[in-house]
């Protein structure tokens, strides 16, 4: 989605100052924690292991937040043990 040029210039942008944000009501020792970045852009991480930082082009996170909405991302039922097997 993003170019490689993208990716190298995000990457190089400093975060320092960024503001973190989380959604409330989550796990207090660990959370998935979002900074909103310069030209849409977006930083991700996990609170317990804030060095470790995601980000994302403005083009990339919307594709994610859009796929999230249709579920995109949602898990298959596990199937049940001991059921029976149709067939």
């Amino acid at each position: 989605m993003g170019t490689q040029q993208e990716k190298e210039e995000l990457y190089a942008m400093d975060i320092s100052d960024a503001v973190w944000e989380s959604a409330p009501g989550g796990p207090d020792d660990e959370r998935v924690e979002i900074a909103q970045l310069p030209g849409g852009a977006v930083a991700m991480r996990n609170s317990k292991e804030p060095d470790v930082v995601l980000r994302y082009t403005a083009a990339e996170w919307r594709a994610f937040v859009l796929g999230a909405r249709d579920g995109e991302f949602d898990l298959e039922p596990a199937p049940q043990a001991g059921g029976a097997q149709q067939g």
